[in-house]
């Protein structure tokens, strides 16, 4: 029924979905299609918002990107615009550049951000870079996302409150946004909270209707029907009718804007490779990160050119996409068609929405940003993991939203960098009646243990930044034990680096001199080659290198020993 997963090589025919297109699967790709917009659209223009950019880039960002990632993108159900996240970096971004500018320069600087994000993407695809979404470990993500939604929700405050203060640090905004509450607009907050219970409650017992459309709705007619224009609430104003014109990127900006884009690039990236391959069907081809990169860059290079905002794909969006039936790519056809005529038509009732509607739309979700199950979960694993997460969440609020997702994938390198230098090192007994090796644990007191020999086992890539580590940890567990053999099993490491070797066979060496023998066990081919090349090698011969710890076992038990008596 489906096109088969094909190896990530870019290469692919673009539109494969569609020559096993079936008839029956239009309808729900419509409804799909029409459901998805009245949740994309209204978010889009609260994210402009957010971004500081006028409202209508949140058509244009709904419209091109979308329409490109349709036809070259791997996902079927992905819906790709902009997110709470992009949009706040993107904020970030632009607010350097453009402060103190006029419109155009603005749209000017947003149409470069957007074009330096596609190029990051669509190179990062051309040198097979997929793989690098890997390196924000999920407990990082969490942190980051959480911090972002903080920075968000603050960000919008203001907006909900119908008032205003010049934006600082956290604490300065915080502080400000506490000195401003006595002078609140009582229109603008009662519409606001009105808004945020409305959208709560649609979500809750309706969860399947488009909540933003129906508040965005509500929010237009009470403006139109009681003027709230006269009692302090502010609406957004003009809106642009038509397409987009052509936006040409200003090139003195790429030194500026460079830097943020590569986060930007890299946040696009892992929300729609994560969203993609979160609501894949398992009949579908998974989505492919090369073919991702190049078709979420191409959207975005497409849409810079038409004035859109940094885009990517979108869990919400693609959540309500799948879940009320899209089967293909078709349904982004037509959220894409139904925001064409948004701008074609309905540019003059945007105008009438009032800022807190749409303040209220933005904060309720991105509250679902913040994940106090995913933060408990965590925690309930690895208390590191969870501080990981921690880190992120104050670095983005604390540093901002650029320096935080630095922030983050250095403690995401660094994690990585702590797991690689302190891997695990076991002191293994035999399983009774088997030949089955396992750690040493108070739940098998009955593993049975040889006299003598001290079986150990390590994990992962043996290399110099941890070599000294593994050293220190098997030495403590032969603390006592005055054993005659050591017996290392190398089953579960796939690497062994020159200087761990020169290191291992000075060991080697060392506890000879003290009377112990060293053996290894279990070596996987390319790992047995580097040893037998080396001095170790021909130290240890054939004769304290094993196949696997139960023929070393064996030997060490049909050995001749002072103590035994035969």
């Amino acid at each position: 029924m489906f096109t088969k997963n094909t190896a990530d090589d870019g290469q692919a025919v673009f539109l494969d979905w569609l020559h096993d297109y079936q008839r029956d699967w239009l309808k729900p790709d419509i409804v799909a299609g029409v459901t998805a917009a009245a949740v994309v659209i209204p978010k889009a223009l609260a994210y402009a918002t957010v971004a500081g950019l006028p409202i209508q880039v949140g058509l244009y960002t709904a419209f091109l990107p979308m329409l490109i990632y349709a036809v070259l993108g791997t996902s079927r159900p992905l819906s790709v615009t902009t997110s709470a996240t992009l949009a706040i970096l993107s904020a970030t971004a632009l607010e350097e550049v453009a402060r103190g500018g006029g419109e155009t320069q603005l749209l000017a600087a947003c149409a470069t951000l957007t074009m330096l994000v596609g190029g990051i993407l669509v190179l990062a695809g051309l040198l097979r870079l997929g793989f690098v979404a890997n390196f924000i470990s999920d407990p990082v993500l969490t942190g980051f996302k959480a911090g972002v939604a903080v920075i968000i929700v603050l960000d919008q405050l203001p907006k909900l409150l119908g008032i205003h203060f010049t934006k600082g640090t956290f604490f300065h905004n915080v502080l400000a946004l506490v000195q401003g509450i006595p002078h609140a607009s009582i229109a603008t907050v009662a519409l606001g909270v009105g808004t945020i219970i409305l959208l709560v409650v649609i979500e809750h017992l309706w969860p399947r209707a488009p909540a933003p459309l129906i508040a965005v709705a509500c929010g237009i007619a009470a403006e139109s029907l009681f003027g709230l224009s006269a009692h302090g609430v502010e609406a957004v104003g003009h809106v642009p009718t038509g397409l987009p014109s052509f936006t040409t990127p200003d090139l003195s900006l790429v030194e500026q804007l460079w830097p943020p884009a590569v986060g930007i690039a890299l946040m696009s990236f892992t929300e729609s490779i994560a969203s993609g391959r979160a609501f894949a069907e398992s009949s579908e081809p998974t989505p492919q990160p090369n073919r991702e990169l190049l078709a979420t860059g191409l959207a975005n290079i497409g849409g810079a050119l038409l004035g859109s905002m940094p885009a990517g794909g979108g869990t919400s969006q693609t959540a309500v996409n799948r879940l009320v039936g899209a089967r293909t790519q078709v349904a982004e056809f037509v959220t894409a068609g139904i925001t064409l005529g948004t701008m074609l038509f309905l540019a003059p009732l945007i105008g009438l929405m009032p800022h807190t509607t749409l303040a209220a739309v933005v904060i309720v979700y991105s509250i679902t940003l913040i994940k106090p199950a995913e933060f408990r979960a965590i925690l309930a694993i690895r208390l590191t993991e969870f501080t990981w997460a921690l880190i992120a969440l104050v670095g983005v609020v604390l540093l901002g939203t650029l320096k935080g997702i630095l922030l983050t994938i250095v403690v995401s390198l660094l994690a990585l960098a702590h797991q690689d230098a302190n891997p695990p090192v076991y002191e293994l007994r035999r399983k009774p009646g088997t030949d089955v090796f396992r750690p040493v644990s108070d739940e098998h007191p009955e593993d049975e243990t040889f006299p003598g020999l001290l079986i150990v086992r390590t994990e992962g890539r043996v290399f110099f930044v941890n070599a000294e580590r593994i050293g220190q940890k098997i030495r403590a567990l032969g603390v006592g034990k005055r054993p005659s053999v050591i017996v290392i099993d190398f089953s579960g490491v796939f690497d062994l680096e020159y200087t761990a070797l020169k290191m291992l066979t000075e060991a080697e060496q060392k506890i000879r001199e003290d009377g112990i023998d060293l053996w290894l066990a279990g070596l996987n081919p390319g790992v047995l080659e580097i040893v037998r090349r080396s001095p170790l090698g021909a130290t240890l011969g054939n004769e304290r290198m094993f196949f696997n710890l139960n023929y070393a076992v064996e030997s060490y038990l049909s050995m001749p020993r002072p103590d035994r008596v035969d």
